[in-house]
């Protein structure tokens, strides 16, 4: 089981994200307030690996992260895996391949963090996330799906 270490939402491009305690996913959309969020999109919320970030020399955030993770193997991690994330359900839908805009950062970095960028999620079941909330696997989507469902009443 891993954790969120840190929540971030961007507020404008090519801006530092902002740091958050605790921000609210927005079901189908991704993170409150975020311009990256989209209805409908697979590319909600980018999950990173605080380990990585660490291996690389990159501050949280820096990497254009929504939640930075701690303890969670991103390497057993699979599309199509549901997520506990605080008390919203996320589904992996792709990998997330490093942009030009890594670059930016400290060139060199978008190759370094080829095949270790992170995962990115649609949000199934929204609700907070806060700074030290579990992440657990809930299953894969169509699991999700029957937790959200049940969650609701319904069957």
């Amino acid at each position: 089981m891993g954790r969120v270490e840190h929540v971030f939402q961007c507020l404008v491009h090519r801006f530092p994200m902002k740091e958050l305690d605790e921000a609210e996913a927005v079901e189908n959309k991704g993170i409150r307030g975020c311009i990256h969020g989209r209805p409908g999109s697979k590319r909600q919320v980018l999950l990173m690996d605080a380990e990585t970030l660490e291996k690389l020399g990159v501050t949280p955030g820096a990497a254009k992260e929504n939640i930075t993770t701690r303890g969670l193997d991103f390497q057993e991690l699979a599309v199509g895996q549901v997520l506990r994330v605080g008390e919203s359900l996320l589904e992996i839908t792709l990998a997330c391949d490093p942009c030009p805009r890594m670059d930016e950062i400290r060139m060199g970095l978008q190759e370094e963090l080829r095949g270790q960028r992170g995962w990115l999620c649609r949000v199934v079941n929204g609700g907070k996330i806060r700074r030290g909330d579990a992440i657990e696997i809930a299953g894969m989507a169509a699991a999700g799906l029957a937790a959200k469902n049940e969650e609701r009443g319904e069957s």
